[in-house]
């Protein structure tokens, strides 16, 4: 155990890449003993994001957005599946290895079971059809000695898997007790309500540099000179330091959770839904006020949002999620373009247009899976079906996708 290292891999920095989800399965448990049921908020996801793009998540409510940014940024254990932040593993899952054990202990007990009825079946014909006790005695015991090797063969397996799985679970456990702080303080996050989210009790001034008292800033001067900073970075007033969170409107109270965030200098900055309590007016500031911090600050964004408009105007690249899985993921401008998936269809019908003679005309798209999609001989998997545009699908589904795509060039 002393010579074990946080798990590093080099490639992901070498190829640019920020923040990179492999495999990421968060489910939720509710309830004891029978009654117990599991919820899969999030299924199986992964993507990479680059060092300075804007990564945009949308899907309705309950897709599992939220969750994923809270599970990024380790305010949800995860189930399964691998988070890499600048490389460095910093979320790690244990699920799918002890299930890997499980199901192996199974199978290898099912065979050593089986194995055995078919020895002493052999075993009893032989007696069965033989009447010279010494050959019976001499052939079953070969037959035992040819069976007990094919058992022994298994248990070995079983054990070295065994073995492997316990030692990646251990390496796993080891990754998520020592991730350095300094790294994680360069993932922040925006919060989706800027009422429920800011301590009414606490100052402004104490709100903002909370953080810096976790990565052990207790100097007060500088730490007050780091606040007004922050305020001033996200437009409001250094006098506004020593007020409380009620005596700020909706969006005031915005630009405080992200000069929170900003105190700590992020490189990451996942924003779940920054702007859906707001009104019109004060979202259009929140998203001028994020693009100038991004290109001021070179951050990287997870946006996570329900208006497809916004995410069009704001981010590179984007995420379809739908009960916990992606189910497509293009550029922007792909993604608008060639939307693929009946899902994403139904999202981008669902915008509302500017124009009230071409709205009046706007026909909506209802998505049914069970209409849409047939996975009882083939189940669907996050496939690229041109360079950088996934969709999830089986092969078929593949076929037709690819029809459109001609058909639209």
């Amino acid at each position: 155990m002393a010579n074990r290292k946080v798990t590093y891999l080099p490639e992901l920095v070498d190829n640019n890449i920020e923040l990179s989800v492999r495999h990421l399965k968060q489910f939720f448990k509710f309830g004891h003993g029978k009654n117990a049921f599991v919820t899969k908020a999030v299924h199986d996801i992964s993507f990479d994001i680059k060092k300075g793009e804007c990564f945009g998540v949308v899907g309705e409510s309950g897709c599992g957005k939220t969750t994923t940014g809270r599970t990024l940024i380790r305010l949800y254990k995860a189930t399964s599946g691998s988070v890499y932040f600048k490389g460095y593993r910093i979320v790690a899952g244990n699920r799918w290895n002890e299930k890997e054990i499980k199901w192996k202990r199974i199978k290898t007990n099912r065979k050593i079971r089986d194995l055995k009825n078919e020895m002493n079946e052999k075993i009893r014909v032989l007696s069965d059809e033989q009447g010279n006790k010494e050959f019976v005695e001499s052939e079953s015991a070969k037959i035992r000695d040819q069976y007990n090797a094919q058992i022994e063969k298994l248990k070995t397996d079983l054990a070295a898997l065994i073995k492997e799985q316990k030692e990646k679970i251990a390496q796993h456990n080891y990754d998520n007790k020592h991730v350095d702080k300094k790294l994680m303080s360069k993932m922040q996050m925006i919060f989706q309500d800027p009422v429920d989210s800011l301590d009414p009790r606490m100052t402004v001034e104490d709100i903002i540099q909370e953080g810096l008292h976790i990565q052990g800033q207790y100097n007060a001067f500088e730490n007050s000179q780091k606040v007004r900073e922050a305020l001033i970075k996200v437009g409001l007033l250094p006098e506004y330091a020593s007020r409380y969170p009620h005596e700020f409107s909706g969006g005031q109270r915005q630009r405080i959770g992200i000069a929170r965030a900003l105190i700590m200098n992020p490189d990451f900055l996942i924003c779940d839904e920054p702007i859906s309590a707001l009104d019109v007016s004060i979202r259009a500031q929140i998203i001028n006020l994020l693009n100038n911090l991004k290109d001021e600050m070179g951050l990287t964004i997870m946006f996570i949002a329900h208006d497809l408009s916004v995410v069009k105007y704001f981010c590179d690249r984007i995420a379809v999620m739908y009960f916990g899985n992606i189910v497509e993921l293009a550029s922007s401008d792909e993604l608008f373009k060639n939307p693929l998936h009946p899902y994403t269809r139904a999202l981008l019908s669902a915008i509302p247009k500017p124009d009230p003679l071409s709205e009046k005309e706007r026909k909506r798209y209802i998505y049914v899976p069970a209409n849409e999609h047939d996975y009882s001989k083939e189940a669907p998997s996050l496939v690229e079906i041109t360079p950088g545009h996934f969709v999830m699908a089986n092969t078929e589904e593949l076929e037709k996708y690819r029809k459109v795509l001609n058909e639209n060039k």
